[in-house]
């Protein structure tokens, strides 16, 4: 759908009107969500930092290179989002990588490579060029999901509505400034709903899919999203995939299901803390009490005791260690 109805614009345009979508998604839904902490002014600083890199850069590379090498080149190469992440997490968290998560690297790195041969072997050096920007847009989006875990103690939706109005502001300077034109009212209107579905109200079923199914089932599930979208995108494209992409789309769902077949658990104990974020005491992690009960996510400043157990677990806001 981007590809389609973003083809007649700018790129720094197609960003600021998915972005624009998101920020209206996000808007509607803190509105009827609890009171969350509040930020603080250092954690506002990195949430510009973070917008500019994830909701202004990223998005502008994607969408120019979703008009040069394709839709279905573009959904699969999303993949390489998560290779980018465990590397940027491992370089600046020294997060621990397994050799199964080593091996879904190494193979969607490789699938990844196949495309941009692809490309090549295609003739079009701009569809070459265009594959490089779809790779740089999953590299800025990792370091946007690196960055952003500092501010994983606030509420996702405000973190998420509050990049994308920092977003909208600083690729429309662009877009201005390079004189880029709105598209006609019918795909303004699409790409605005692209943004309403695809970065906002994705995110809100996802959140609520973590609270009914927990955080690693939920990913599981989310992970095929690339591989519908690529289907989608050749039965819209009209064309039959070329066998390089499907080799590469058989890669990167092998890496997909190294990764999902990953699973962390050992024992481990929690140091006495004191903090305050959304959460529920169905989570194993917040048994304290409350006068009257309270039931369902809220947010107040709570205290941890020393605890020691053993249960599967990825790395959250409780499990910031690296065993």
């Amino acid at each position: 759908m981007i590809a389609r109805f973003g083809s007649g614009a700018g790129a720094f345009t197609t960003a600021a009107l998915l972005y624009f979508g998101a920020a209206i998604s996000g808007v509607a839904h803190i509105l009827r969500r609890p009171r969350h902490a509040a930020m603080q002014q250092r954690d506002r600083l990195q949430l510009v930092g973070v917008a500019l890199v994830g909701a202004a850069i990223a998005p502008a590379l994607f969408a120019w290179g979703l008009q040069h090498a394709g839709a279905t080149a573009g959904s699969l190469l999303l993949n390489l989002e998560a290779v980018f992440t465990m590397l940027l997490a491992r370089v600046i968290y020294r997060e621990s990588l397994t050799r199964q998560a080593a091996s879904a690297l190494v193979v969607m790195t490789v699938a990844g490579i196949v495309l941009v041969l692809d490309s090549r072997h295609d003739g079009s050096a701009i569809a070459s060029i265009g594959v490089l920007a779809l790779t740089g847009a999953t590299l800025f989006w990792a370091l946007d999901n690196t960055l952003t875990r500092r501010l994983s103690h606030y509420d996702p939706l405000q973190i998420v509505t509050g990049k994308s109005a920092i977003g909208v502001v600083a690729t429309v300077l662009v877009a201005g400034s390079m004189h880029e034109q709105l598209p006609r009212l019918l795909p303004c209107a699409a790409l605005i709903a692209c943004g309403v579905v695809g970065y906002g109200t994705s995110l809100r079923l996802y959140l609520l899919a973590q609270r009914q199914i927990g955080a690693s089932r939920t990913a599981s599930i989310f992970a095929t999203a690339p591989f519908i979208g690529a289907t989608c995108a050749s039965l819209l494209e009209m064309r039959i995939p070329s066998l390089m992409t499907v080799f590469s789309g058989v890669l990167f769902a092998t890496g997909v299901a190294l990764h999902l077949a990953e699973h962390h658990a050992h024992r481990h104990r929690h140091q006495p803390l004191e903090h305050e974020h959304a959460h529920r005491h169905d989570d194993g992690h917040h048994g304290h009490h409350h006068e009257p009960p309270v039931s369902g996510e809220h947010s107040h400043r709570h205290r941890h005791e020393n605890v020691e157990h053993e249960h599967e677990h990825g790395l959250d806001l409780h499990h910031d260690h690296h065993g």
